[in-house]
């Protein structure tokens, strides 16, 4: 099935040519289906591409689903046209007595900040409260599952001696949950980050499980049944390009920046470098939409009545035939 995605977003273009099944809003009206309801707050800078690479990833499920582009009310992005904004996003005052099935939150580009002096805290934290209330899961992506834990668990983060850039090995641990139906063992992940979470901050009783750890690169990914979160604090959805353009968009501003780790071929930064990573990226949220789908009530008004555990049937009854 196809992702629904608003009517002319810039990133159509882009999904059509690669393949991905999309379905514009006129033509899901004409549908009698209850696609998966899911609301990305994005929150990173250069938002188009953002848009495409979730979208690109979101499409690549089963279920159709229905995007809605989320910013925040408290602080107006700078790197993107006022005028995309307002046709494609609504602020988050504006959605906040909705209910969604999913809700993914992006990074942003200030993790080297204190928490409570990010511009948006205050209303990231309340969104973070919202969700406990009006989103079945939540998927925190990099700074902002940083700040999840922070505001959950009180989980400080710390800065580390310098970048940690590239691609880096990583271990299933553990037994297999249902985000990690059909992984490799050793999976090549993006990593992009100045600062970095530990395990032994973990509250011991918060039932926190690491499922994807790197010796060099630290803790990858986290699931915390009680609160409904998923915790992603690197970047399975980047582009082929990604980790090759921060480099040298930090080189031309005379950054100190170093290559990226097992990125370029050779470590020549003139070479072409190999997506290592992209069907991982596929598969991790095919299995993140799977288990929602799995777990979110027929009626939104019933989230979060029903219990999100994981591999279990749902005993609610339901639309026959599930989401239609």
């Amino acid at each position: 099935m196809p992702i629904r995605v608003p009517d002319n977003l810039p990133a159509q273009t882009a999904l059509e040519e690669e393949g991905v099944l999309l379905i514009t809003e006129r033509a899901a009206l004409r549908q009698d289906v209850r696609p998966l309801e899911i609301a990305l707050l994005n929150l990173m800078p250069e938002k188009i591409k953002t848009e495409t690479q979730i979208s690109r990833l979101l499409g690549a499920t089963p279920l159709q689903i229905s995007l809605t582009l989320v910013t925040t009310s408290s602080y107006a992005p700078k790197n993107t046209s006022a005028e995309h904004m307002l046709a494609f996003y609504q602020p988050w005052e504006t959605v906040r007595d909705r209910r969604f099935d999913g809700l993914i939150i992006t990074g942003a580009p200030i993790e080297t900040l204190p928490f409570q002096d990010v511009i948006y805290w205050r209303e990231l934290t309340q969104i973070f409260d919202w969700s406990q209330s009006h989103i079945q899961e939540t998927f925190d992506i990099c700074w902002a599952g940083q700040a999840a834990l922070q505001h959950f668990y009180g989980v400080p983060k710390y800065k580390l001696p310098e970048k940690m850039f590239g691609i880096f090995h990583h271990h299933v641990c553990g037994t297999r949950d249902g985000l990690l139906r059909g992984f490799n063992d050793d999976i090549a992940v993006p990593v992009s980050r100045h600062t970095e979470i530990r395990r032994t901050d973990f509250p011991v009783d918060a039932g926190l499980s690491v499922l994807l750890e790197s010796e060099e690169a630290g803790i990858c990914l986290v699931r915390d049944e009680a609160k409904r979160q998923t915790y992603m604090f690197n970047h399975l959805e980047y582009d082929t390009n990604t980790l090759g353009d921060e480099y040298h968009r930090d080189l031309a501003a005379d950054a100190d920046i170093a290559l990226p780790q097992d990125y370029f071929p050779g470590d020549d930064p003139g070479a072409e470098p190999i997506n290592r990573w992209r069907a991982h990226a596929s598969l991790l949220f095919c299995n993140w939409i799977n288990d929602l789908y799995q777990s979110t009530p027929f009626d939104l008004a019933d989230i979060p009545n029903i219990s999100s555990a994981r591999g279990e049937s749902v005993k609610l009854a339901r639309h026959p035939g599930g989401l239609t």
